[in-house]
């Protein structure tokens, strides 16, 4: 068993109806159960922010979502708040089978950084402790899927690409936000990341 399914991010407010909605991000969830069935390990992020999190527009006086600013570690897109601690927006989609989950890896929970990657903080040294998770198991081969495409998924796939990790991404089961040419950047970043794009 050395392959595992990433399921990044099926949530509520990341679903039509959501406070950061992305388009037909309900359309993927009976597919991605699906794949479960075969996985040898499948593991389930959670984005989950604290109340007030610098990465919401809420939380800088003058800004709008989808705005940029810059932290101390780097360019970050102000969201609205989304899958708030406690929050149904942060549940995953109620049609998503977590019982097959072998781990949920939570992140974005400290609020001074916002956590795309399954795998590093966006200060791209802070860990989630997936990594150790996947090499004590012997897991080297990782399919991803999820919310979004262009952001979470991205940022995942190119960490694990770099870790040495196979990595795969099932675009049929993805999608996108696509802010500003987004998608297609990211796309071009993981293929030259080696990932391979299915």
């Amino acid at each position: 068993m050395t392959h595992a399914l990433i399921v990044i991010d099926v949530q509520n407010d990341f679903c039509p109806g959501g406070a950061l909605a992305v388009v037909g991000g309900d359309e993927i969830v009976a597919g991605i159960n699906d794949l479960m069935l075969d996985a040898g390990a499948v593991i389930l992020t959670q984005d989950l922010h604290p109340a007030g999190h610098s990465s919401f527009a809420s939380s800088h006086a003058g800004k709008a979502p989808l705005e940029m600013i810059n932290m101390p570690y780097g360019p970050q897109v102000l969201w609205p708040d989304h899958c708030v601690q406690g929050s149904e927006g942060a549940d995953f989609h109620p049609d998503l089978n977590t019982t097959h989950a072998d781990m949920i890896v939570r992140k974005g929970y400290n609020p001074a950084i916002d956590s795309y990657s399954a795998f590093f903080e966006n200060d791209h040294e802070t860990p989630t402790g997936l990594h150790g998770y996947l090499q004590t198991r012997g897991i080297d081969q990782l399919t991803m899927v999820g919310l979004a495409t262009d952001f979470c998924v991205n940022f995942s796939a190119v960490d694990a690409a770099k870790l040495g990790y196979a990595v795969t991404v099932r675009q049929d089961l993805c999608r996108a936000i696509d802010l500003n040419g987004s998608l297609a950047a990211s796309v071009e970043g993981m293929a030259a990341a080696g990932v391979t794009l299915a």
